[in-house]
């Protein structure tokens, strides 16, 4: 299989603008992901068994919920939304609308993960601070949040490359950004080069976000 540069610098305008379809796709959904996602997450751990906010109905009824999201895999739940985006967005194609069904996806994702990463603190922590009087609010962010710190970056970490491998589907259904682009021209013109060419830059991508992420988990872990 030849490499023939040529064709990627005739493209380089379009690669860049598909780059930054990428990056708004990912930086919109893993923003909303992480909020809200972490919303839920804090509240399926509190609600659950033993915990602060126990409430066995309320956690089983989110806890099917957040199972049933994340069973679609994305590109059926991008179609399925597609009624939904319209309405909310105006539109259904573009990096925007494929942004809010990527949030929609990654919040069910990462409300998992950070309930997982909260289960992680010790049971002794949340206890001394209940003894101590101290109040819910305080709990949740002061001790719970506080201590998962380094593991929720690391999980916003798998976050974000996962909503950047699913921002590549996208583009099978006019979503936009470097996965249209290869489907475009490196899968329907056979320009082998091109297909090439982005996957290498989102190699790259990912090694530099997995890089990040585990500096600053690092670096709160050894605070």
């Amino acid at each position: 299989m030849s490499f023939d540069f040529s064709n990627v610098l005739a493209l380089k305008s379009e690669i860049l603008q598909s780059f930054l379809d990428t990056v708004t796709m990912v930086g919109l959904s893993a923003f909303f992901s992480i909020i809200l996602g972490g919303l839920l997450g804090v509240f399926l751990f509190i609600t659950s068994d033993n915990q602060i906010q126990e409430n066995k109905y309320i956690h089983q009824l989110l806890s099917q919920i957040v199972n049933f999201m994340r069973s679609f895999p994305f590109v059926i739940l991008m179609v399925a939304l597609l009624g939904v985006t319209r309405l909310v967005i105006g539109t259904s194609f573009g990096p925007i609308a494929a942004a809010f069904v990527l949030s929609i996806a990654g919040l069910f994702y990462f409300s998992r993960l950070v309930e997982q990463n909260l289960q992680e603190i010790p049971k002794d922590t949340i206890e001394a601070a209940q003894i101590l009087g101290a109040s819910h609010p305080k709990i949740i962010f002061s001790i719970l949040l506080k201590e998962a710190l380094p593991s929720l970056i690391l999980s916003a970490t798998i976050l974000i490359i996962a909503l950047l491998s699913s921002s590549a589907a996208a583009g099978m259904i006019g979503g936009g950004g470097l996965g249209d682009l290869a489907i475009r021209y490196g899968y329907q013109r056979y320009q082998s080069d091109v297909i090439i060419f982005i996957v290498i830059l989102l190699s790259i991508m990912v090694v530099v976000i997995q890089s990040v992420g585990n500096f600053l988990a690092a670096k709160l872990n050894r605070k």
